[in-house]
């Protein structure tokens, strides 16, 4: 009886620890992609990209031609038609990755010719680029 009762209690105590390290691993990753979270948000408050924004120096790598589209009020199609990349596949893509598949390595090329694509059409069009939705 006593071994039984024994085998019982260093179950019961790997069942404890084993739960426990459950919890804690459960934890840190709440705490882990809750910071990746609230980093992702402040990044985004921090570009402070409203719509009809006309500044173009808030753009970022990490944003796509669409966002930047309707950030700006200028047609994503423009946008990449101007930049010479098809649109097909890649309007999920974030700028930076845009300028390592197109630009062959040129840093920021991506980011020059949309700036400037950008500031045409608003010269161009400045009534459809001042009341954005």
């Amino acid at each position: 009886m006593t071994s039984s009762v024994k085998l019982t209690s260093t179950r019961q105590r790997w069942e404890r620890y084993l739960t426990t390290i459950l919890i804690v691993v459960g934890l840190l990753l709440i705490i882990w992609f809750g910071m990746r979270s609230a980093v992702s948000t402040i990044r985004v408050w921090r570009t402070g990209l409203q719509p009809g924004v006309t500044d173009v120096e808030a753009i970022r790598g990490w944003m796509t031609i669409p966002y930047i589209g309707q950030a700006f009020g200028v047609p994503e199609e423009y946008l990449f038609e101007t930049l010479g990349i098809p649109a097909e596949g890649n309007r999920r893509k974030s700028l930076g990755k845009l300028n390592r598949e197109y630009a062959y390595g040129e840093r920021g090329a991506i980011l020059k010719r949309l700036k400037a694509a950008i500031r045409h059409y608003q010269t161009e069009q400045p009534e459809r680029t001042r009341g954005a939705p």
